[in-house]
């Protein structure tokens, strides 16, 4: 399987957690963790404990929404928790507000790249702002898109910036008692219009941009992604979200794909 595979966990974890599941992530063969931000969860507190407690991961914020905690504010928190930066990629999203996306988006990069040496990826949804991210940033992270949706973008974002890193978000589940959270986020995220945009260009529905939780399936699946992007991050859904059943879904879905133990 070539291109590589991360594991995604939510921000709301905590930084003891989220340091406590970085080791079992590095010892699953996955090359980074991507921890999402939200008022509840920290990403960038997160990714400092799990760059403290596995150094040979790549890490991740996917994403830190600009509205929330604009740049100066992820500048301060780069600094404060003494995330490494060598082997950070703060990830920014325009976040809820529509009227100034965009600039919203240019000026921040700007400023992170200005004020940090970590790389810089733009999560976007719709072509102007997959635009931006080639123009400006150094990686793209495409979200709840199909393998075929996120090859043909990925190819275009390439003709326009050759050296651009392509990321895409693939939600799935190891346990069949998670498969009700695993609906609940579909929901949720069907009703953001932002995200009902996204479905509708593409012409599904989220359901079907989830990968499949059987073994040979899963695998398949992520090399189906890997054939148009450079990185795949599984993000994880288990039953709770819970430390232990994260654990389980990293042992799980490692073994699955083949990665190599470390």
């Amino acid at each position: 399987m070539h291109g590589d595979v991360s594991l995604g966990v939510p921000g709301a974890l905590g930084p003891e957690a989220i340091g406590a599941l970085a080791p079992h992530v590095e010892q699953c063969g996955f090359t980074g963790i991507w921890v999402n931000d939200t008022p509840g969860g920290d990403s960038l507190a997160g990714l400092a404990a799990a760059g403290a407690a596995a150094p040979g991961l790549r890490l991740a914020a996917g994403v830190i929404p600009l509205d929330r905690r604009p740049a100066d504010d992820v500048l301060a928190a780069v600094r404060a928790t003494r995330v490494p930066e060598d082997r950070l990629t703060i990830g920014i999203g325009s976040g809820a507000g529509r009227a100034g996306a965009l600039a919203r988006v240019r000026e921040a990069v700007a400023a992170l790249r200005a004020g940090t040496t970590a790389r810089v990826a733009v999560g976007a949804l719709g072509p102007r702002m997959r635009a931006l991210a080639a123009e400006t940033a150094d990686a793209v992270l495409l979200n709840w898109v199909t393998p075929e949706h996120a090859a043909t973008q990925a190819a275009e974002l390439r003709a326009v910036a050759p050296g651009l890193r392509v990321v895409a978000y693939a939600r799935t589940v190891v346990e069949d008692d998670a498969r009700e959270a695993l609906e609940t986020e579909a929901r949720r995220y069907a009703a953001v219009p932002a995200y009902a945009a996204n479905f509708a260009r593409q012409g599904v529905g989220p359901l079907d941009t989830v990968l499949p939780r059987d073994d040979a399936d899963l695998a398949a699946g992520v090399a189906a992604y890997l054939e148009g992007v450079d990185e795949v991050v599984l993000r994880a859904i288990t039953r709770s979200g819970g430390l232990d059943e994260l654990i389980g879904f990293a042992e799980t879905a490692g073994a699955a794909l083949g990665l190599p133990r470390r």
